[in-house]
């Protein structure tokens, strides 16, 4: 990484605050009961290949809505190429992918698609530059009480809401996932553990050549273009009580649990908190990678100091559509268990972690008509007629689907379409070169 870049991204040695209000404008009271987003950031560098991006008031195009926070971790790895290119381009790619003159609710439902095209299209972009690097992104939008989340690889994002915690981002680890291991292999690309003298096998499931143990990412050049960038959605809507989020990369997961990290920094601003997280993560394992943290405050407007209250209780485990909350033992109405038990009201608003580009642009979810059927649906550029490829061409199981339905992409998304599908090798590799790479150190990242 230049020394520039990381010196103006991460703050390597110092903690970084960014705070914003929602303006009230001229929305009515629905926009000025709109909460205040506060964040701060921490970071200790190792290898200098984490960037973050903090945007608490992004302006809304065309101008006239209420302004949203975008918020992203970026943890490269084989050097910080992939990370700096994504953190440079990859809001403009997904906004660049949101129709124009759309309503408040409109925009968040048209938001899911947006981000895995937006996500696409940095990674074809980012391929034109030929560097072997790659970095896991986990990518945050805040609107009002609405949060959508997007990731590949392994940094988390994870949300504590009225003393509950939720998971908003998966994990690409192959070691975490048998399916992600199956689509590789049925790709083209092979999954095993690092081979030393002797014949052992050591450390995590990696993909090779390459060694790279996440499935997904953006860059990996030299991996295959089976580890994608089609992100796992997660978008929820918070309850008026708001929340605290936080979004690390592994140098603090490696080191903390989730209810630990809440838990250190519970009541400290979130510059504070972010910078005592990363502080709790070193001096439990040492400064083994580059550790950084972001925390975000969703405050609510009667709330006057942007702290996070104590944990009533922590909650694990997969999201439904509406998350409920039983009383505890002492409550003062535990005879009443059915008048006791209130919905949380962190309400699931889409999930989608499908690693199939077709089934991605083609969402279920009511919002085609946003969308401009002759538009390339990743990299946005107008088809003349006869030159757009539709998404489900080729597919085997359409069912009423035909081939000249839209969405459509152009001819070179169409490539990296198959390319991802394992339906065309646009990076060749030997079988010496691969049994070569297989015995040789791995990837530096993981």
């Amino acid at each position: 990484m230049a020394a520039a870049a990381a010196a103006a991204t991460v703050e390597a040695a110092s903690a970084e605050r960014a705070s914003a209000s929602a303006s009230p404008g001229a929305g009515g009271r629905e926009r000025e009961r709109r909460p205040s987003v506060a964040a701060g950031q921490a970071c200790r560098a190792k290898k200098g290949e984490d960037f973050a991006l903090l945007k608490p008031a992004c302006e809304r195009l065309p101008a006239g809505g209420a302004p949203f926070s975008a918020f992203a971790l970026f943890d490269g790895h084989n050097g910080s190429g992939a990370a700096v290119y994504a953190k440079e381009n990859i809001l403009s790619n997904v906004m660049g992918c949101v129709p124009a003159d759309l309503s408040g609710d409109e925009w968040l439902a048209a938001l899911p698609r947006a981000l895995v095209a937006g996500f696409v299209k940095t990674d074809k972009d980012f391929q034109t530059r030929a560097h072997s690097s790659g970095t896991t992104v986990t990518f945050v939008i805040i609107d009002g009480y609405v949060v959508t989340v997007a990731s590949v690889g392994d940094s988390r994002c994870v949300l504590e809401a009225e003393g509950t915690i939720y998971h908003l981002s998966a994990d690409h680890r192959f070691d975490a996932s048998e399916e992600e291991v199956g689509r590789v292999t049925e790709c083209g690309g092979e999954v095993g553990r690092l081979n030393v003298v002797g014949g052992a096998e050591i450390g995590p499931l990696r993909c090779w050549p390459g060694g790279l143990c996440l499935s997904r990412s953006i860059g990996d050049q030299d991996v295959g273009e089976f580890i994608i960038p089609v992100p796992y959605v997660k978008q929820i809507k918070l309850s008026s009580a708001g929340g605290r989020i936080i979004i690390s990369s592994d140098g603090v997961w490696d080191a903390l649990t989730v209810d630990t990290a809440f838990s250190c920094a519970r009541g400290l601003p979130p510059e504070a908190a972010a910078d005592q997280i990363v502080k709790e993560a070193i001096a439990s394992k040492g400064l083994r990678d580059d550790t950084t943290c972001i925390v975000i405050d969703i405050i609510p407007p009667e709330k006057i100091s942007p702290t996070v209250q104590p944990a009533k209780k922590a909650g694990k485990g997969l999201f439904k559509n509406i998350f409920y909350k039983k009383a505890t033992s002492d409550s003062p109405c535990h005879a009443d268990k059915d008048q006791c038990t209130q919905p949380d009201l962190v309400e699931e608003v889409f999930e989608d972690g499908c690693p199939s580009l077709s089934r991605r642009l083609d969402s279920e979810y009511p919002v085609r008509n946003m969308f401009k059927l002759f538009i390339c649906a990743i990299c946005q550029v107008e088809l003349e007629s006869g030159q757009g490829i539709s998404i489900h061409e080729g597919l085997s199981k359409s069912g009423k689907l035909r081939p000249w339905d839209g969405p459509f992409l152009c001819h070179s998304c169409q490539e990296k379409k198959e390319a991802m599908e394992g339906k065309r090798h646009s990076r060749g590799t030997t079988l010496l070169q691969f049994h070569f790479m297989r015995l040789v150190s791995p990837k530096s990242h993981l």
